[in-house]
């Protein structure tokens, strides 16, 4: 009884969560690409009562300078830097930063805070760092790349999270 009631109150909240990033998606588009970033990773955050991060220009120009080395070539290459960093890229040249955060946002369904691991085969290490609870700020950026072949989007985090062995919160 006890494991069918915890089943319908995660399926539910997960509802409640779909239903509050989908109205932040639809808000983030009329916000500026800062806010675009942050509106979803926040709405995660405080899903899980966590304190939002703030916008940190340090960490901006980091990635705006990493993301302008990648629009060359767009590959989907980590910069190796001393922050945590969440990548994203698109085809086509329409892809905005709130996208980009959803996409990172929904591995929150691969998640599972008890085993501490993400489900077989599944991606969840951007929803991680996102939701690290030592991290503070963020700092992202979007470049359209060379010959209109996809758009690279890039987050930073400082403190950085994603260590192995560690819960994220």
């Amino acid at each position: 009884m006890e494991v069918a009631r915890m089943r319908a109150f995660h399926g539910t909240a997960i509802i409640v969560f779909l239903s509050l990033l989908s109205t932040v998606i639809q808000a983030a588009n009329y916000l500026s690409p800062a806010n675009q970033f942050m509106a979803p990773q926040n709405a995660a955050r405080a899903a899980i009562r966590m304190r939002p991060l703030v916008w940190d220009s340090r960490l901006a120009r980091y990635a705006q300078k990493y993301a302008n080395q990648r629009r060359k070539d767009c590959a989907l290459r980590h910069s190796n830097g001393p922050y945590g960093e969440n990548i994203f890229w698109g085809s086509g040249n329409g892809w905005t930063p709130s996208q980009a955060a959803v996409a990172w946002v929904s591995e929150k369904k691969w998640y599972n805070y008890r085993s501490n691991s993400c489900a077989g085969g599944q991606s969840c290490g951007h929803y991680t760092q996102i939701v690290w609870g030592g991290t503070k700020r963020i700092g992202c950026a979007r470049v359209v790349c060379d010959g209109k072949r996809g758009v690279f989007m890039t987050c930073n985090y400082d403190p950085p999270g994603n260590y192995i062995g560690q819960r994220p919160y």
